[in-house]
């Protein structure tokens, strides 16, 4: 296995994804890498028809050309080459010319999920439209969710998503294995990494209902900016929603994150309103109004003021997510 393709492999694993299962494996040959979806990782309740492990395999898949970039490695990306394995999401192969995305390499060390409140602080234009340019090159668009009415819709699609999951068989149960995971685990979302909730309004409202969290809410500046804070809700959409759709996703999710943290932005992937099918449609027709598919939201901001760090979630060593 050549080391430089190992390392990029390794720092590819700092990807998001849901609930941090990291639903995905790997084969390393002489000059190229498989990546694999992991069905054994699959959340059947939560994510009845497999979004949000493409959503994360793709993010994976940019981290890793992200990585390759950093090393000076060029990426050439085949996705879904073997029609008769459907597992087999993408190979890439290291080419010639030249590597880029080099620079948000360093954001993979620096990105985290950040589910507490953020700063009142505004997020500027020049910004956005940066995110939405990196989403754009890597096959998907970018819908901010902006005005009132707007916001007030998609907070009741997350409140119909929620209310939905929290009374589906299984779900708890679910949210629970992937919350509470045994001692020394390398997998799931610890409690240092969730937010204290005080209050039922404390924090956004669109924020997945984890139970019992340990990591302190920030400083806030009061009397500026919105209500809550002032993130911004950033909707991933692809024209189609096939397999190959899902992917390129993901992989504009990655983009955007690792473009927003290199920008100073803390950022929150909330997949709970694609999750659910008929909450999904809603959001497509009655808070976007666009004939794209939404495949996930976004929730990006400032920092609040005087906030703890965010702690690493775990991850799997390498070798147990290695194929023979």
């Amino acid at each position: 296995m050549p080391p430089f393709l190992a390392a990029a492999v390794e720092q590819a694993l700092r990807a998001p994804s849901v609930h941090n299962t990291q639903p995905w494996r790997w084969r390393v040959g002489a000059d190229s890498v498989e990546l694999h979806a992991d069905p054994d990782r699959h959340l059947p309740v939560t994510d009845p028809d497999r979004r949000d492990l493409l959503l994360s395999c793709g993010a994976v898949l940019h981290h890793l050309t992200v990585a390759l970039a950093g090393a000076g490695a060029a990426a050439v990306v085949e996705r879904l080459p073997d029609p008769e394995d459907s597992t087999h999401l993408a190979t890439v192969s290291v080419g010639r010319g030249p590597a880029t995305g080099a620079e948000l390499f360093p954001a993979i060390a620096q990105r985290r999920t950040e589910r507490r409140q953020m700063s009142h602080r505004p997020v500027p234009e020049e910004i956005l439209a940066d995110l939405a340019a990196h989403a754009a090159r890597a096959g998907a668009v970018l819908l901010p969710v902006t005005g009132p009415e707007a916001r007030a819709r998609l907070a009741e699609v997350f409140r119909q998503a929620g209310q939905l999951q929290r009374s589906a068989p299984g779900y708890p149960a679910e949210l629970r294995l992937w919350t509470h995971r045994l001692p020394g685990a390398h997998d799931g979302v610890p409690a240092a990494a969730i937010a204290q909730v005080r209050t039922h309004t404390d924090g956004a409202p669109m924020l997945r209902a984890f139970p019992d969290g340990r990591l302190r809410q920030g400083a806030q500046q009061t009397g500026h900016g919105r209500p809550d804070d002032a993130a911004e809700y950033l909707v991933v959409a692809t024209t189609g929603d096939t397999v190959l759709d899902r992917l390129r996703a993901g992989e504009a999710t990655s983009a955007v994150l690792l473009a927003a943290t290199l920008a100073g932005l803390a950022t929150t992937p909330l997949s709970q309103a694609t999750e659910v099918p008929a909450v999904r449609q809603a959001l497509g027709s009655s808070v976007l109004r666009v004939p794209e598919q939404p495949q996930l939201v976004l929730r990006v901001g400032w920092p609040a003021t005087h906030a703890d760090p965010l702690p690493f979630t775990p991850r799997r060593p390498l070798p147990t997510v290695l194929l023979a």
